[in-house]
């Protein structure tokens, strides 16, 4: 990797994987990222899915089929280790970009793949009571205790097993109880 200047703030990057290893990717990826506590460089990590309905025999079915086959989205800050870690993940074969440096995707890119999370408005703040809508929580009722607007989770203290414990939950999946 040249020694270019890499910004400090996140951006979406391509990387190539082996076909039918995306969502390994994105697993083992999101394992190493805990681990070596990187979170403060990883954003999000997605494999860009769209449904595709099917009609066989007259019934109608759903299914999710890869939008971009071979290839995980990350939206990352680069730096010698994170780039690192991703490029030594098993099943990826690189950075799509020029030789060795990634090129992270343009603004205009992105808003054609339509796929970067849009900011969700949300009705509560820290100390509010939510409820969690789906999951394996689902139905818990929990205080909120942390906010990250910029990975769009929040963290909310759900009371299991007679303990407090802190659960990491997308936006959408819990809302204000009164």
């Amino acid at each position: 990797m040249s020694q270019q200047e890499y910004s400090d703030q996140p951006k979406w990057y391509v990387v190539h994987t082996y076909s039918g290893y995306e969502n390994k990717v994105k697993t083992d990826l999101e394992k190493t990222i805990k681990n070596r506590e990187l979170d403060d460089y990883f954003f999000n990590i997605i494999v860009p899915m769209e449904e595709q309905v099917e009609i066989k025999d007259g019934k109608r079915k759903t299914n999710l089929k890869k939008v971009f086959p071979g290839y995980v989205l990350v939206k990352m800050i680069v730096t010698e280790e994170s780039w690192y870690v991703v490029r030594n993940t098993r099943g990826v074969t690189g950075f799509v970009g020029s030789g060795t440096d990634p090129i992270p995707l343009t603004d205009e890119e992105i808003k054609k793949m339509g796929f970067d999370v849009v900011p969700v408005n949300i009705d509560y703040v820290e100390g509010d009571n939510v409820k969690v809508l789906n999951g394996p929580l689902e139905g818990f009722v929990g205080t909120v205790q942390e906010i990250n607007k910029e990975k769009q989770k929040v963290k909310v203290l759900v009371s299991m097993f007679g303990r407090e414990t802190p659960v990491e939950l997308e936006f959408s999946q819990v809302e204000k109880v009164d």
